[in-house]
């Protein structure tokens, strides 16, 4: 068996003079290829957080989400704290443009919405309070957390 493979050695180093060879061998390595890295800055889709303290603070979160591939993580706390009229206001707004771009929005706990573009949807599950509510008499308890926080 070794001399099978020897003589086929030689046969092969026969045919290619010396630069050749070497050349041949070289195809036959394994060139290392490291992970595909996307233009710096472009990344495919970004979940980005965002704060809201006035108002005006939604025009960025608006033009990254008509980019269509941001996932916005708003923090209301400091504009639900200052006034709740803006605050609604500024939610309304991103009603509005989350379902011009066919989006998804919800809040997230009691100081955050998440706003989706039309690639991603956000998981919405009834609590244990609500499935409780809905099936108890008295329809004029108050509703979870979790429903007041739906969007």
């Amino acid at each position: 068996m070794k001399n099978l493979f020897l003589k086929m050695k030689e046969k092969l180093t026969g045919r290619f003079g010396p630069e050749e060879e070497s050349e041949a061998i070289e195809q036959d390595e394994y060139v290392e290829v490291g992970p595909e890295v996307a233009e710096e800055g472009k990344a495919k889709i970004i979940v980005r957080p965002f704060s809201i303290e006035d108002f005006e603070d939604i025009k960025p979160i608006l033009d990254s989400l008509r980019e269509g591939y941001t996932i916005a993580l708003v923090n209301i706390k400091p504009l639900k704290e200052k006034d709740l009229i803006e605050l609604k206001r500024a939610i309304n707004k991103l009603k509005k443009t989350t379902e011009a771009i066919e989006g998804d929005i919800a809040g997230f706990g009691e100081d955050y919405i998440v706003v989706t573009p039309s690639f991603a949807s956000i998981h919405r599950e009834k609590s244990m309070e609500e499935i409780k509510e809905s099936g108890s008499a008295s329809s004029g308890r108050e509703m979870s957390s979790a429903a007041r926080t739906e969007f």
